[in-house]
C-alpha cells in the first residue's frame, strides 16, 4: 500500500491554527532589523552569500514563531490571562 507523503501543517500566518507565537513584541522588532541589516550585506558590502542567513531572523521576526523556543518551551511572549 502507497501513503500519502503530504503532510498538512496545522498553521496559518494569520495566527491561526495550533503553533502558538513564542516571541514578543521588542525582539520580533529586533530580529525584523537584524534580518535586514544581515541581508543587505548580500546586495551592499560584503556580497555574501552567506548573508542570506538574514533570512532566518527576518522570518521568525515577522510570524512571530521560533522552532527552537517551542522545542525547549522558550516564549518571550507575555502571557495574557
Amino acid at each position: 500500500m502507497v501513503r500519502s507523503a503530504i503532510v498538512k501543517v496545522p498553521h496559518s500566518f494569520t495566527g491561526g491554527g495550533n503553533v502558538k507565537k513564542n516571541i514578543g513584541g521588542v525582539e520580533r522588532i529586533a530580529r525584523v532589523v537584524l534580518g535586514l541589516v544581515i541581508l543587505s550585506m548580500a546586495f551592499i558590502g560584503p556580497k555574501s552569500a552567506w548573508a542570506y542567513l538574514g533570512l532566518v531572523p527576518l522570518a521568525t521576526g515577522l510570524i512571530g514563531w521560533c522552532p527552537p523556543y517551542a522545542l525547549f518551551g522558550f516564549s518571550t511572549c507575555k502571557e495574557y490571562k
